[in-house]
């Protein structure tokens, strides 16, 4: 059973290895090292053939030792990137050709492949150890992978070897195959999605892990010696597990202990939570730039932000691959949230930090909430601002280009026709008769004009009322008269005079289109009223199978509602058209 189960084992790590080499030879990344790990995979399979049908031993032996001892370390010298003229990568990649020659030249029974794989080991580690020191952030990284894995499948491998006794090493031997299948997926990890996690995370957990495992493994088995070397009797298993279950009480303390000298390492002293959040909340004010430095300088963070909408409102710090993100509230209402860089090194945000972030979160909450409503403040600031300059600019044009002229054609009459008047009163008449014209003109102008800035209609009638003038008298582009259907209640609440404005503009255009644009015979208009906002739809049963293209119709309407915070929401169906206007009251 235990061969049959190596056997198997050691075919999962074969193929898993030449799946990977393929995936990097298709993404033509580290295809090297790629071609390398199908060879790996080949020889493999071929050796566990071989020894399945039990023939050609000496090709079977060649086969395996060839495959881990010469063509995987090559394999890893390439990774992720072929290089051989450094002097350091040209001694690793010749030691590891002859060692692997060497192995797979020498004897099954001499002990010679046993010497070479020490030397191979050796130069392995030294080799990646040196290129993770010397390389740049591109390779290291994709090192960094292939360390973690190869690290821990050693480490745990060699842990469970050293625990096995005689007949039953099959079993430990298959656990390490198993754990030499993360070896070549976490290659083709390093150089795909080298940023999925933060690989030094890794690094620090297993390293932290593995020298609490090997302290409890070296006490309890130097426990047992030294009860063996006094003479003292033979303890039972049951003896045994009292006091490995006594030993493990202290496996958790010594991990944390472990973890806080990694950390002072990497971070120096750490701050405590409590006293981190007391100056937080002391240096948070109305500038959420200074609140996030507040918080960066407490918790030894590399990066924060703070967004709402999708918008990044501030930022301190080094933006981060890794990071988290904490939403932000101020009672029901979520605001904003805020993004904090992970430390290198880290897989999460550790839990005090993540307290003191809940602590100061609504007072970052209040800060961000005063930060969007000043920024809207002043957007709304500058398209009021906007809008006005525009009105200025049409009234401008308008009084230049219309009512200048006829007023001064109006003077230039009335100067002539007084110089006619004694002489030649039929050419004073004529003049006189223009002039009465061109005055109607004039008058006609202005009253365009004042109904450019406020319909007249609205003040004589009402939004509804005046709603109900207009409709009255649309007729279809081919001449037949329009119907229109006004839904509104009894009453509406009183409106100022901005929204009833926008109102009466967007239905008025709205039923312009209509007649203009779509093969309508019936329009619906609704106006209500609900919770301090005005609701505007105009809906016609003219089908349409293309979408609207915005023009200088919908343009406006969508600038006058937005002049008075509000909306507008214009499409085309099979049903027929429908603009939806929402206004504030």
């Amino acid at each position: 059973m235990s061969d049959w189960f190596l056997g198997a084992s050691i075919a999962l790590l074969a193929v898993v290895t030449g799946v990977s080499g393929l995936v990097l030879l298709s993404v033509r990344r580290a295809a090297v090292s790629g071609a390398m790990l199908v060879v790996v995979a080949l020889t493999g399979l071929g050796a566990l053939v071989l020894h399945a049908r039990g023939e050609a031993r000496d090709v079977e032996w060649a086969l395996a030792i060839g495959s881990t001892m010469l063509v995987f370390p090559l394999a890893v010298a390439a990774y992720p990137r072929w290089s051989w003229r450094n002097p350091v990568d040209f001694v690793a990649v010749t030691t590891f050709a002859a060692g692997g020659v060497i192995s797979v030249s020498a004897p099954r029974e001499s002990h010679t492949a046993d010497a070479m794989a020490v030397v191979i080991g050796l130069a392995v580690i030294l080799h990646v150890w040196w290129r993770l020191e010397t390389a740049d952030q591109a390779d290291r990284v994709p090192l960094q992978w292939f360390a973690v894995a190869a690290g821990t499948a050693g480490l745990v491998g060699g842990l469970l070897l050293f625990s096995a006794e005689g007949a039953s090493r099959n079993t430990p031997a298959s656990a390490v195959a198993l754990l030499c299948t993360l070896i070549a997926p976490a290659m083709v990890i390093g150089v795909i999605r080298p940023d999925m996690v933060d690989v030094r995370g890794l690094i620090v957990w297993g390293v932290v892990g593995c020298v609490a495992v090997i302290a409890y493994v070296s006490v309890f088995a130097g426990f047992v010696s030294v009860l063996d070397w006094t003479g003292a009797p033979a303890l039972t298993p049951g003896a045994l597990g009292v006091i490995g279950a006594v030993l493990a009480f202290g496996l958790h303390p010594v991990m944390v202990m472990l973890r806080g000298v990694v950390d002072q390492m990497l971070f120096g002293d750490r701050p405590d939570p409590l006293q981190a959040a007391t100056r937080v909340v002391d240096r948070i004010g109305d500038d959420p730039v200074l609140a996030l430095r507040a918080i960066r300088e407490a918790l030894v963070l590399p990066y924060a932000c703070l967004r709402a909408e999708g918008q990044t409102l501030a930022t301190s710090g080094t933006e981060v691959t890794h990071t988290r993100t904490l939403p932000l509230h101020l009672g029901d209402d979520a605001v904003g949230e805020m993004v904090v860089g992970l430390r290198a090194g880290e897989l999460t945000l550790a839990a005090d930090d993540e307290h003191v972030l809940r602590i100061v979160a609504p007072l970052l909450a209040q800060t961000l909430r005063a930060t969007t409503l000043a920024r809207d403040l002043q957007e709304s600031r500058g398209a009021a601002i906007t809008a006005i300059e525009d009105e200025r600019r049409r009234l401008r044009r308008d009084l230049h280009d219309g009512l200048g002229p006829t007023l001064t054609g109006v003077a230039f009459s009335a100067d002539a026709a007084r110089n006619h008047l004694p002489t030649d009163v039929e050419a004073a008449d004529a003049l006189l008769a223009r002039l009465r014209d061109d005055t109607a003109g004039a008058i006609a102008e202005v009253r365009r004009l004042v109904e450019g800035l406020r319909p007249a209609t609205l003040d004589e009638l009402g939004l509804v009322a005046a709603v109900r003038q207009h409709a009255a008298s649309l007729h279809a582009a081919e001449g037949r008269p329009l119907t229109v259907t006004i839904d509104t209640p009894d009453a509406l609440p009183d409106l100022s005079a901005a929204a009833e404005v926008a109102a009466y503009r967007i239905v008025v255009e709205s039923l312009t289109n209509v007649a203009r644009h779509a093969a309508a015979t019936s329009v619906e208009v609704s106006i209500s009223a609900e919770d301090g906002v005005l609701h505007v739809s105009v809906h016609d049963d003219g089908a349409s199978t293309q979408r609207w293209q915005p023009g200088v119709g919908l343009s406006s309407m969508r600038e006058r509602a937005e002049q008075v915070g509000g909306s507008v929401v214009a499409s085309a169906h099979r049903d027929g058209g429908r603009v939806d206007a929402v206004i504030p009251i």
